[in-house]
């Protein structure tokens, strides 16, 4: 059977460059191939690039352009905030359904002589402030909270933790790959110390990274080398992939700003209309699927992910089934992949094994339309259906 027109709605993984993107990054692979740390005319070239790619991602979360480091992606910025303010002796509180850049982090540093707590969340994937509170210790240094969750979409309540965090005198950091560019973002409004992002999550490359470190914080290195970030990050700078992430930025900065508006069956206009997507794809699979349901639902969500179960459906088989079909999904995150666990989201979530094991994961991006989406309605229908009946 011909493979369909293909449809991808797995942006948690990765998005695809927008082509403003390229094109910010184009100088940069040829011509304009400058070091930033020299000074020469090609060097101050590459200098201006990153200058201005640092005020375009200091403008998208609300911060100084002094305070936001570029690093390789969420994995190192979510290691730079732990490892860059952490000491044995000291108390770190996380939770169960942090992205393994976090859990695996706080693993090593318990190793390291770091005490550390992991709160489980509610039923619906919330962490609810007071599990945090009742987490804290004289010597908790720092509380580190996802803002969106990477799997079930669930966004979590971070103001409120934060407050609670700088209450007890520690800091907070929030790792808000999942919400660059599909949310407004300020930290002072959030409240955190460290925050960070992800640019292939936001239409930027692949390799490429933000960590926000508040000023008030003299952050530990975890690489040793020239001064490059002002000592925090040494390493000659990726100018094209820093260029192509503020580019990515400042269109992310426009819009969420956007009015409403979506041309029909087009490209959403803005993070409302990508909701309505969202949602016009979730309640159809829910009407054309039978035992079928959410997983989350009952939880405040960002606009494009939905985490579905089917009863009776192998996960990784309906996968694959739909990747035959030219509907690319997945199980969870991608970090994962292969995996023969079920989600350790969903399990600290209270679900059990066999609804973990028949969930997937679909998340949109602005480069899907309202056609893919029907689209998609009709080949999950038509995959579970087909694998329900091989089951038996």
């Amino acid at each position: 059977m011909p493979v369909r027109e293909p449809i991808y709605m797995d942006a948690n993984a990765t998005t695809p460059l927008l082509p403003e993107v390229v094109e910010a990054m184009r100088p940069f692979w040829t011509a304009e191939f400058g070091n930033a740390s020299s000074v020469h005319q090609r060097g101050q070239q590459a200098r201006a690039a990153v200058d201005q790619a640092r005020e375009q991602v200091a403008a998208l979360i609300r911060c100084r352009p002094a305070e936001v480091v570029f690093t390789s992606g969420g994995t190192e910025s979510d290691n730079l905030a732990m490892f860059g303010v952490l000491s044995p002796g000291d108390h770190l509180v996380t939770t169960a359904i942090e992205h393994h850049a976090v859990l695996h982090a706080a693993e090593a540093l318990a190793g390291r002589g770091v005490e550390v707590t992991f709160v489980q969340p509610n039923g619906e994937g919330l962490v609810e402030p007071e599990a945090v509170r009742a987490a804290l210790r004289p010597n908790t240094r720092l509380v580190s909270v996802m803002l969106a969750n990477n799997e079930t979409g669930v966004l979590q309540p971070v103001r409120e933790i934060a407050k609670m965090a700088h209450a007890a005198g520690a800091l907070f950091h929030t790792d808000a790959v999942q919400a660059g560019a599909k949310l407004a973002l300020d930290v002072n409004e959030l409240g955190c110390d460290l925050l960070s992002l992800s640019g292939h999550k936001m239409h930027a490359p692949q390799g490429t990274g933000v960590l926000f470190v508040s000023r008030r914080i003299q952050l530990q290195p975890m690489f040793y080398g020239g001064m490059h970030e002002r000592g925090r990050r040494p390493g000659t700078e990726n100018v094209a992939g820093i260029a192509g992430l503020g580019c990515a930025a400042q269109l992310a900065r426009e819009w969420i700003a956007a009015g409403p508006g979506e041309p029909p069956d087009g490209f959403p206009e803005n993070p409302a209309a990508l909701g309505a997507l969202r949602d016009r794809l979730e309640q159809g699979i829910l009407a054309a699927v039978p035992d079928s349901g959410v997983n989350g639902a009952g939880a405040p969500r960002v606009a494009n992910t939905t985490n579905l179960y089917f009863a009776g459906v192998d996960a990784e088989a309906l996968i694959i089934a739909l990747d035959l079909q030219g509907l690319a999904i997945s199980a969870g995150s991608a970090c994962q992949s292969g995996a023969t666990e079920p989600s350790h989201v969903l399990l600290a979530m209270g679900l059990e094994e066999p609804r973990a094991r028949a969930s997937v994961r679909l998340s949109l991006s602005r480069r899907n339309t309202g056609l893919e989406v029907d689209s998609a309605i009709e080949r999950v229908q038509a995959a579970v259906r087909r694998l329900r009946s091989v089951a038996g």
